[in-house]
């Protein structure tokens, strides 16, 4: 016959579970992802699964990056983090484990005479002859265990939680690596350029003294006024005023270079090459859903949301109730000698403990609504770091696209000024063409080789861009 306490016991267990019953709560689902392909292309080729040691063929550029990777203090501060989530796993492994420690005490009790126990000992001797003695020392050693047992998969799922931030911040690390490498491409591309237009300008410096000396012979022949002498040695003035202002921007962005890879301003030593000559491969973005592989902060967006879905169940398991098993075993005497007397010093002890809410759960409740309000959160920060890989990788493309129908347009440009440039000095020489129509021609002759070179650059940045946005340049 079943014994009617423990019935009763079984019953309030029951009732008490039934109680601790949690509130609903509506969920954000994820919103499906388009399948659309990039440009109606279906090739699965992706320029994003290579390194980038083999996107980048500059050996100076590489050997920046690589430095970089080393050196960056950004970095290496993202690898500490990576540390500390590495630690936080291990710590909430730890929680739904055995807790075994080991110790030891001493003291001494006198209780008053006129007390339950004090009247006791006072009657009673401690060993046959001997009195209890006054005051009462007592000396301990144990070991000792508490277990709380993880019914509900609360400890576990926030160490699994714990987990998934930790892949999470690694994840994180590697978005960083992918910028950090665009960045600095960007930059030492930007400094190319920069020798480039310094180049120009110092060649159209040249190509102004000359005229100026030209012109001086014009007025001494009476076939000019000095104000057309003038005119051209304010294009000069104005022309190597415009070669400083490059100068500063060159060491401006070779201290950015140097800030990026971790060490003090230096010169950059870099590529001498004609940045017009640079040629830029046919980069294949494959199809859409690769991005959700490729792409870091994806996949970082991914650990967070599984995070947060582990932590709302962690949260929900607080309304119900946790069992505790704690133990103890040890020796304990009035004096140490009677410590080895085993089995008469022996202590053990042995308890479980159900603890639960029953009233005032708003706390409990707090935490859980917070944990669910995380979880749409995370899922709304999926849904949108997903929009602008998209997004990112479509503005790219398109911009590839029309930056090098520019680019065409703008090389016939430069070849039709430079031709005109030798044109107007003819026609200037003998008295055809007026000085202002030389001048305006060698302005817009200087002007459409820089917009050339910066076309270029703008080209090369969004094959870097491009690269970096499809996510490659992490998996080094």
């Amino acid at each position: 016959m079943i014994n009617k306490k423990f019935i009763h016991v079984f019953l309030f267990i029951m009732i008490y579970i039934a109680a601790c019953k949690t509130p609903y709560i509506a969920e954000k689902e994820i919103v499906q992802i388009p399948k659309e392909s990039f440009q109606g292309s279906h090739d699965s080729t992706n320029a994003a699964t290579m390194n980038w040691r083999q996107y980048f063929l500059d050996p100076y550029l590489n050997a920046l990056i690589d430095s970089a990777l080393n050196h960056n203090q950004e970095l290496n501060i993202m690898n500490q983090e990576i540390r500390m989530k590495s630690n936080e796993v291990l710590a909430r492994k730890g929680e739904y484990q055995p807790f075994v420690n080991l110790g030891g005490a001493m003291g001494a009790e006198k209780v008053g005479r006129y007390t339950n126990i004090g009247a006791s000992e006072a009657t009673t001797d401690i060993k046959p002859g001997i009195e209890t003695p006054e005051p009462l020392p007592d000396f301990k050693m144990s070991a000792f265990a508490s277990w709380e047992i993880d019914i509900w998969h609360k400890l576990r799922n926030a160490k699994k939680a714990a987990f998934s931030q930790y892949l999470a911040s690694i994840e994180g690390k590697n978005f960083m690596v992918t910028n950090l490498i665009a960045e600095i491409a960007n930059a030492y591309y930007e400094l190319l350029a920069l020798d480039n237009q310094l180049l120009i300008v110092n060649q159209n410096i040249e190509i102004l003294n000359n005229a100026v000396q030209i012109v001086r012979l014009q007025k001494e022949a009476t076939k000019v006024t000095e104000l057309a002498v003038k005119k051209f040695e304010a294009e000069v003035y104005k022309t190597k005023s415009l070669q400083y202002d490059i100068q500063q921007q060159i060491v401006v962005v070779e201290n950015n270079i140097n800030f990026l890879v971790g060490r003090y301003p230096q010169k950059i030593v870099r590529s001498t090459i004609n940045i017009n000559d640079i040629s830029i491969p046919m980069i294949q973005v494959g199809i859409p859903s690769q991005l959700l592989q490729n792409r870091p902060d994806i996949r970082q967006a991914e650990q967070e949301l599984e995070a947060a879905k582990l932590n709302v169940k962690a949260a929900r398991a607080n309304f119900y109730p946790s069992l505790r098993i704690s133990a103890e075993l040890g020796l304990q005497a009035f004096n140490p000698i009677y410590l080895v007397n085993v089995p008469k010093s022996l202590l053990s002890s042995l308890a479980g403990e159900l603890i639960g809410p029953l009233i005032n759960k708003n706390a409990i409740k707090a935490t859980y609504y917070n944990a669910n309000a995380t979880q749409i959160q995370a899922v709304y920060k999926y849904e949108r770091t997903v929009l602008i890989a998209f997004v990112e990788v479509a503005n790219q493309l398109a911009q590839m696209e029309n930056l090098n129908k520019s680019y065409e347009f703008r090389t016939q440009q430069v070849d039709a000024l430079t031709q005109s440039i030798d044109i107007a000095n003819r026609l200037f020489k003998f008295a055809r063409a007026d000085y202002m129509e030389v001048l305006m021609t060698q302005r817009d002759a200087l002007e459409s080789k820089f917009d050339l070179v910066e076309t270029k650059k703008k080209q090369l940045n969004v094959w870097i861009n491009l690269y970096k946005a499809l996510g490659g340049g992490w998996n080094h």
